[in-house]
């Protein structure tokens, strides 16, 4: 994309003039709206409770125009819906910090009046945070900085409409705070639409490959892969190839990796000094490794990420990605593993989206 129509600005085009009109939801716009933003206003009801916004208390002395509005509480089972918009254009930043649980909030997607989300996954994993743990992560299109600020700038374009809802399925009421930055413009015709699955295999059966995604059809590129990952042998456990199956393939698959580390960027165990290491970088990392604490903290967790930004997978009619989870056993023997293991898929495809498989219940969900 060139950025003359507003979409994919970067350093080498951003004095470029566009038609483009920049917008931004948040609390304090749930619309969007130009000239509408930071308009709540503080009020009591008949109880002495602040109203008008989560804010409204603290800014009672203040009034309209003082961060009134800042955040949203969303109860035990509710969805709220925090983007609703319906014209042609492109979600370019998404920013927000939810409380509670991160396997209990599930992120949506709806592209162009569809039924089917194109984007659905727990928020955490979403942005590269799987374990419901802060790890700091420091690459282009996802960043996550303290205390706990997730960020997306994956280009999400859109023809028609967009919304975006956010679901609390935990037993506990939560708080999010968001900001979502879009433009209004004409979208390209060769610009496709972004998707987000989430899946997870606890424990993956012997001798199964792991699989991150499949049953997708159209045409577009695969562009990034997140995992959490627990082990629940000793040992090594990343010598699994990913494997790319893709317009037709059925027994063999067109790519194949060398190994799950290799995958990832990494080489020879992410192996350091005789310890694991962590690493965030553009395209790739281990940002989080999740270390027994000898007593009830017992598995090793990994935090993986890829992003084929420069090396997108491109596919014509249909997609399935898989992982072998692979150790060591005696006489230098592979050990098929048994572990378990989440993902989110990303990729850019043509619509309709296939129906994704169910989302796991909140006890299939949890962090254990």
């Amino acid at each position: 994309m060139t950025g003359f129509n507003g979409l994919g600005l970067h350093l080498g085009n951003l004095a470029r003039l566009s038609n483009a009109r920049t917008r931004s939801i948040s609390p304090e716009n749930f619309t969007g709206e130009k000239g509408k933003a930071a308009m709540a206003v503080p009020k009591q009801d008949s109880d002495g409770n602040w109203t008008g916004g989560t804010g409204a208390g603290c800014a009672r002395d203040l009034g309209q125009g003082w961060k009134v509005s800042p955040s949203i509480r969303i109860e035990p089972g509710e969805t709220r819906t925090i983007a609703d918009i319906n014209e042609s254009g492109a979600i370019q930043q998404i920013w927000m910090t939810p409380t509670g649980h991160w396997r209990f909030s599930i992120l949506r997607i709806y592209w162009d009046g569809q039924d089917q989300p194109s984007v659905e996954c727990p928020v955490g994993d979403f942005f590269a945070c799987g374990w419901s743990r802060y790890a700091h992560v420091n690459s282009l299109p996802v960043c996550v900085n303290p205390g706990s600020a997730f960020n997306c700038y994956w280009e999400m374009p859109f023809r028609k409409s967009c919304k975006i809802t956010f679901s609390n399925i935990g037993e506990e009421p939560m708080t999010l705070f968001y900001q979502i930055n879009y433009t209004l413009t004409d979208v390209p015709e060769d610009a496709a639409y972004f998707h987000a699955q989430f899946r997870r295999t606890n424990p993956l059966p012997y001798k199964e490959p792991y699989t991150i995604l499949d049953g997708v059809k159209g045409q577009g590129q695969y562009v990034g892969t997140y995992m959490a990952w627990q082990v629940n042998n000793t040992g090594w456990w990343g010598e699994g190839e990913i494997k790319f199956y893709m317009d037709g393939d059925k027994e063999f698959p067109t790519i194949a990796g060398t190994g799950t580390e290799d995958y990832f960027c990494g080489s020879y165990n992410f192996d350091r000094e005789g310890q694991y290491t962590e690493f965030s970088k553009a395209y790739a990392g281990l940002p989080q490794v999740i270390r027994p604490d000898g007593t009830y903290q017992s598995q090793t967790g990994f935090g993986l990420y890829r992003w084929h930004i420069m090396d997108p997978v491109r596919f014509e009619r249909d997609l399935r990605v898989t992982m072998q989870a692979l150790g060591w056993r005696s006489r230098g023997r592979y050990l098929p593993l048994q572990d378990d293991i989440s993902s989110c898929a990303l990729w850019y495809q043509t619509l309709p989206t296939a129906p994704f498989p169910e989302l796991p219940s909140r006890d299939d969900l949890e962090v254990i």
